[in-house]
């Protein structure tokens, strides 16, 4: 198994038929993928502390998945050993009335991760062009100008938001942000027994909403949408990696190991004592020691 396996294609020409829901590349036993995920949870715990003494890079993580894919399991399972201090986590919910009264990227904005630490974004600005493309009347809370014309929004309408996101983030990572964005590619079946499953066992009712059983009526709407979201935004600065889910342990263990790919490649080094660093060291060894 390698990161590579999971990228969709950063030259358009990719299509979201091409990836199972079922991960081949990892041992199926619980055992093995246990095994992995703890293995690259322990190198993450690491990687994180030494991101964040270099203090050079953020990195910004994409969850974007359908209703019961797992994403804040995902989340939970594999950054449960990095230190709270150095991650946080937002979940984006239905814009309030303040965040529709700026771009659609705002909200976004104020989340981002500062140097040294590691942002997760629990869906993200990429429901704009997803929810709300199966849903375009939402758009009308956001009072655009065009919003009350015949045939809008029309494909421009979508394509000048893929640019927008995609000169959004090259800007981001040309700025020493390391933007991971992960689709966690669930099956329409699976995603049923998992919402049985909220209903048929008590301790999950509450993770329950009939609004996700309403929105599987558009699921060839959704899938069309993320179809095009991939090609269209999957770029050499910020791909895409498609991770099969309905084999939640396999799911979160490719997770962790593209995490730590893609940490291990920035080359982090703890900073070189030197100089006067050197000489406070020193000092403050000596001062220690004669107390």
């Amino acid at each position: 198994m390698t990161a590579s396996s999971y990228l969709f294609p950063t030259n358009g020409s990719g299509r979201l038929n091409d990836f199972e829901t079922i991960d081949t590349g990892i041992d199926p036993t619980p055992k093995a993928a246990k095994a992995l995920l703890k293995m690259n949870r322990k190198k993450l715990a690491e990687l994180q502390r030494v991101l964040a003494a270099h203090d050079r890079h953020a990195i910004l993580v994409i969850f974007q998945a359908l209703d019961a894919a797992g994403k804040d399991g995902t989340i939970r399972r594999v950054f449960s050993g990095v230190n709270p201090a150095g991650c946080r986590a937002t979940a984006f919910k239905a814009p309030s009335k303040k965040e529709l009264d700026h771009n659609y990227l705002w909200r976004g904005v104020k989340a981002l991760p500062g140097k040294g630490l590691i942002g997760i974004f629990n869906r993200s600005y990429y429901e704009e062009v997803l929810v709300v493309r199966v849903h375009p009347e939402f758009l009308t809370a956001q009072k655009l100008v065009n919003s009350e014309h015949s045939g809008f929004p029309d494909a421009s309408f979508w394509q000048q938001r893929f640019e927008q996101i995609n000169r959004f983030e090259n800007f981001l990572a040309q700025n020493q942000t390391t933007i991971i964005k992960f689709y966690l590619h669930v099956s329409k079946s699976e995603q049923k027994e998992r919402l049985l499953a909220r209903i048929n066992e008590p301790d999950k009712n509450w993770k329950f909403s009939l609004k996700d059983v309403h929105e599987r009526s558009h699921w060839e709407a959704y899938m069309a949408a993320y179809d095009e979201m991939l090609q269209k935004t999957s770029t050499p600065w910020a791909p895409w990696y498609v991770i099969p889910a309905d084999d939640k342990r396999r799911m979160r263990a490719a997770v962790a190991d593209i995490m730590v790919s893609r940490l291990d490649s920035l080359n982090l080094a703890y900073p070189e004592v030197s100089g006067e660093w050197a000489k406070e060291l020193s000092e403050g060894k000596r001062l220690l020691e004669i107390e």
